[in-house]
């Protein structure tokens, strides 16, 4: 449904359009166009509503649809810019307001278990280490090559993260002996840091499966994403300042990171409350 206009959109946005936000666009839009079927000229308001009103039903979350209405209003500005439509069926639609929520993250004690149940897998417990350790994004991780790497001073020159920003991040002397053991028993030759069996990086979606699978054995959740949360929560605890965690992070707005110090207080709050018991 509507591929040229949409192959378009994404062709003209490839310089602003992260590699993530183009994943997510292009799920969102065919997810419309499925549930819609109709072309995109065709497309009322009444239709967006009802798309959001059959996803409130199926209980997503007010961030995922602020999110899925987001990537439809972007396209359907594009395609007023370019006068593919005379009336965008968008414009009138609220979007959703986000809930407050503060990002889930993991205990010391819990990143504890994931390092001991890793620690005989030389890759698996370096991912988990370097995603830790950096607070790198997984297609971030993925994507380090090795001439990236500066052993010596232990930094990671990320080439292109989030917006085509590039950022330098840090990682500990444990994390440099974990990337090393795992490099000792690499078997590919690869410009890549985490190298498959055909010497490219390996996938995103292998990573999550493995950490699907971490969380099952484990018996509480944690996706690659949580590791980057509890990168810059454990940082927050000790006290760094703002500017700091979001230079690391690469955050291009301080609001971005400073969740991660109203989720201190709100530790605090917690142990304060526990105590007065």
């Amino acid at each position: 449904m509507n591929p040229e206009v949409q192959r378009s959109f994404f062709n003209d946005n490839k310089t602003r359009f992260s590699s993530e936000t183009t994943r997510s666009y292009e799920i969102t839009l065919k997810q419309f166009f499925s549930f819609c079927n109709k072309n995109y000229d065709e497309v009322r308001a009444t239709d967006v509503r009802a798309w959001l009103a059959s996803m409130e039903e199926q209980e997503l979350k007010p961030r995922t649809l602020h999110l899925k209405l987001s990537a439809l209003k972007s396209f359907y500005h594009y395609c007023m810019e370019e006068n593919k439509i005379k009336k965008n069926p968008t414009m009138t639609i609220k979007t959703p307001k986000k809930e407050d929520s503060l990002p889930y993250y993991l205990s010391k004690r819990q990143v504890a278990l994931l390092q001991e149940l890793t620690r005989n897998d030389p890759r698996d417990r370096a991912i988990v280490e370097a995603l830790y350790t950096t607070g790198v994004r997984v297609s971030e991780l993925l994507h380090i090559r090795l001439e990236d790497i500066k052993w010596e001073t232990r930094q990671i020159w990320i080439r292109k993260g989030k917006g085509n920003r590039e950022r330098f991040v840090l990682f500990t002397h444990e994390c440099s002996e974990r990337l090393k053991t795992y490099m000792s028993f690499r078997k590919h030759d690869s410009p890549y840091l985490f190298a498959n069996n055909r010497g490219g990086h390996l996938s995103r979606v292998f990573v999550e499966k493995r950490f699907k699978e971490f969380s099952e054995e484990l018996g509480f959740k944690v996706v690659p994403h949580t590791m980057r949360h509890t990168f810059a929560a454990h940082l927050a605890e000790k006290k760094m300042p703002p500017g700091y965690i979001q230079d690391l992070l690469g955050h291009v707005n301080i609001n971005s990171t400073r969740i991660y110090t109203r989720l201190m207080e709100h530790a605090r709050k917690k142990q304060y409350d526990q105590f007065q018991l």
